[in-house]
């Protein structure tokens, strides 16, 4: 470890952070780098949600639906639903959550199955899997029940000694809790780490040019993939032989290989090779490209010198509804509401929002207009473009988002025991759900994403 390894200078943001839109960080600070998820224990979630249940043996025929606890170590849920319905000897169907988790991490989160008994479910023995009954409920667990996470995560393999990692971290949380939270942005994982590429096939069929969308996505190579996949896009890049193409690409691409075998039997049909893939898959790649935008305003708002939490004449506001931001619930600010919203903002009751811009969504004027406007301006497209007429099961009326991320992290430097000489920071912290703790995390570490994924 050096003895001494202090900054000064801003710290640039890698290019793959550039390529989705996040040109900038909040907080001054140098980066303590380091790792994430060395292993699966480093990287800790817990959901928050509070589920009405009655106890898992009284009777009650409305109450068909079994809730339990789930502690997964290293499980990708989709995988996990398969082997767990399998185990079961039920459909997937019947399980039913509020939400994916990472697989490298321990995650707890809660489940529910339908019609089936506590005595089966306490059965069930699978490996790094934990289960708790909870009760029954009258409807099955969802994305409605979720409130958001809690993040208990170790960084490791920090270059600095503890002494430096205490100070460096101590003003990065200082300036968060300073501005309230983080940038609201969309992390790595809304555009792709080894292929950040969504938004750009969202952009080209908004642009109306369906076979660049379609080429991009099965021909665009990237260099952090495997050799045998990169051989298999650049030779459809170069040849357009669809068939030879799909004899090279891996057997795990199926999405892709769905596309090919779709170009092979109906030739030309670039419109109709999308229609193959899983509607939520098609439509990721414009709300990705809403998304690349979204980070773009947020970046010029700080650019411009205005605060992300105290609104200006012209913002639009959303308030919170629960224990959540209601986007549903406008507000624009003017000379005769600003102040009182200003309060609210500070108690953390309102918050200031930015267009993931769509057919229908409002804008801001004044000075926070402006910035908008000219992102989207800069694009070359309209409101009326994302209708998309050739492909109207993406259209999009839009909406507007929160800016801010409300995050209040708590850190301490402890030894790693995992690289000897290093240094390791944990670090605790809660965020609404649809947030990316990534995006707490980078303020923190200032380093390139494909260490945080």
């Amino acid at each position: 470890m050096n003895e001494k390894n202090t900054c000064f200078e801003n710290i640039s943001v890698p290019d793959l952070e550039k390529q989705i839109g996040i040109l900038l960080y909040e907080t001054d600070t140098c980066g303590i780098k380091g790792i994430l998820r060395h292993r699966p224990e480093d990287f800790c979630v817990r959901e928050i949600s509070e589920i009405k249940t009655i106890p898992a043996g009284d009777s009650n025929k409305n109450a068909k639906h079994l809730v339990f606890e789930l502690t997964k170590t290293n499980w990708d849920t989709n995988h996990f639903l398969k082997a767990f319905s399998n185990c079961l000897g039920i459909s997937h169907k019947r399980v039913s959550y509020a939400g994916t988790k990472d697989k490298r991490a321990v995650t707890v989160q809660k489940m529910s199955v339908y019609d089936i008994s506590a005595e089966e479910l306490e059965k069930v023995r699978m490996k790094d899997i934990s289960i708790q009954v909870i009760g029954r409920a009258q409807n099955p667990v969802s994305l409605g029940d979720l409130d958001g996470n809690y993040f208990k995560i170790i960084i490791r393999n920090i270059d600095f000694l503890p002494k430096e990692v205490k100070e460096m971290a101590d003003k990065t949380t200082a300036e968060i809790q300073a501005s309230g939270g983080v940038p609201n942005f969309f992390g790595i994982q809304r555009f792709g780490t080894t292929r950040p590429m969504t938004h750009l096939v969202g952009q080209d069929i908004l642009s109306g040019d369906l076979e660049k969308a379609v080429l991009r996505y099965i021909a665009e190579s990237y260099p952090d993939e495997p050799e045998h996949t990169k051989e298999a896009r650049d030779y459809i890049a170069k040849t357009k032989d669809f068939k030879g193409g799909l004899a090279k690409m891996p057997d795990h691409l199926g999405h892709e290989k769905a596309l090919l075998n779709h170009l092979i039997s109906h030739p030309g049909d670039f419109k109709g090779a999308f229609m193959v893939l899983p509607k939520n898959l098609y439509t990721m790649f414009v709300h990705a490209y809403q998304s690349y935008l979204f980070n773009q305003i947020i970046c010029e708002r700080i650019r411009s010198g205005l605060s992300l939490n105290r609104a200006e004449i012209g913002d639009i506001v959303c308030y919170r509804k629960g224990n959540i931001p209601d986007p549903g619930r406008l507000e624009t600010v003017d000379v005769e509401n600003v102040d009182g919203i200003n309060h609210l903002l500070k108690r953390k009751r309102a918050f200031i929002t930015a267009p993931l811009f769509g057919s229908e969504t409002p804008l801001a004027s004044g000075v926070p207009g402006q910035i908008e406007r000219a992102v989207i301006e800069k694009t070359g497209f309209c409101a009326d473009d994302f209708k998309v007429p050739a492909f109207s099961e993406t259209a999009s009326r839009g909406l507007r988002k929160e800016i801010l991320l409300e995050a209040e992290p708590k850190t301490e430097v402890i030894s790693d025991e995992d690289f000897p000489g290093k240094t390791a920071l944990s670090i605790e912290f809660q965020l609404p759900k649809g947030s990316y703790a990534t995006t707490v995390l980078r303020e923190y570490m200032k380093t390139d994403p494909k260490d945080m994924s």
